[in-house]
């Protein structure tokens, strides 16, 4: 754990890195206390009620970005909005969509894994006092497998999936408790899923964020919208000194010092870089072509999410419509369901 000292200097330094690792380590708390929530929610059940009832925290389908993508579909092609996962439709399309503006902020400043990821090559920093660089034709090659598991996913879904089947599957049980499912992989994991998470460890020590530069397809997807250059990070050459400090900070190892624009997908608009360089205005992040202050980009975004989750709330788009009596059915033969 961090000093007292060390976060104070954070502050005063870069007072921004300060706030994202306040932020990162709130919301990685709220998902730990939604997991809690959540099974006892399943003990409950699971007992046949001899434990006591725990509501079902809807954030929990953020963690179901496949039942997400399959309501999406429905959702922008017939107009039905899915009530079977709401909560996890509504946060797909807004991160989904935030990437258009605020890039891959969601995975910098509040993804669970990509919290654990980035803090996972803090401590390889400080054991091995360095974070390892991959070669550039190896990270380019890796790089190329995130993109392959989205296409995947959006070939199977988007395309090969008629919206009646989706509609299907919305309304099929194993989609009903998807949640309950993901949640008895990770009590039971073992095999090749311990292992791979394992190896992410691992890999993660010796080469910085390797799971969120190399294999998600979900920040990946949200990387895209970054493509039509709406936000960005810009260096002014004339005023640059050419020290680099951006580049060696960038935990996408993004090579900041040699653009004049950052407008790669990867960029996750942590402000690390704006913040390491040592010349005032050389480095700004930039709206629309507009210089905007370092702390807009994050607070829109925060913002942003904040107001989308209360809207859904008070617009009824947050919470499940299965019954009790539903899921007393479900849930105690969720092992056999989808086998």
């Amino acid at each position: 754990m961090k000093s007292k000292n060390w976060y104070y200097r954070q502050i005063k330094k870069k007072p921004v890195q300060a706030v994202r690792y306040a932020v990162q380590a709130i919301f990685l708390l709220f998902l730990l206390y939604v997991g809690l929530q959540f099974y006892k929610f399943y003990i409950h059940f699971q007992t046949g009620g001899t434990e006591p009832f725990v509501q079902r925290p809807s954030a929990v389908e953020g963690f179901l970005p496949i039942s997400a993508l399959v309501g999406l579909k429905v959702w922008l092609l017939s107009g039905d909005f899915d009530k079977i996962h709401p909560a996890g439709l509504v946060l797909f399309s807004f991160f989904v969509g935030s990437g258009l503006v605020f890039r891959k902020s969601f995975c910098s400043w509040i993804c669970p894994v990509g919290t654990i990821s980035e803090w996972t090559g803090m401590l390889g920093k400080k054991l091995f006092k360095r974070n390892f660089e991959i070669p550039g034709w190896l990270a380019w090659i890796l790089s190329v497998f995130k993109y392959l598991l989205l296409l995947f996913f959006v070939k199977m879904i988007v395309f090969d999936m008629p919206v009646f089947v989706a509609k299907d599957f919305l309304q099929d049980p194993y989609n009903k408790i998807s949640d309950v499912k993901m949640l008895l992989f990770f009590l039971n994991i073992g095999g090749f899923a311990l292992k791979f998470i394992i190896l992410m460890f691992v890999l993660s020590l010796f080469f910085k964020n390797f799971w969120c530069r190399f294999l998600c397809p979900y920040g990946a997807l949200i990387g895209l919208g970054s493509l039509f250059g709406i936000t960005k990070v810009t260096r002014n050459e004339e005023t640059c000194i050419d020290c680099e400090a951006c580049t060696r900070v960038c935990p996408q190892r993004i090579k900041v010092s040699q653009k004049t624009a950052v407008r790669t997908p990867n960029c996750t608009a942590c402000m690390q870089c704006v913040e390491a360089c040592p010349v005032k205005d050389t480095l700004n992040m930039t709206v629309a072509t507009k210089k905007v202050n370092k702390w807009f980009v994050p607070t829109a975004f925060l913002t942003a999410f904040i107001l989308i989750v209360i809207f859904a709330r008070i617009t009824g788009h947050w919470n499940t419509i299965i019954s009790y009596e539903e899921l007393k059915q479900l849930i105690p033969g969720a092992t056999s369901i989808g086998h």
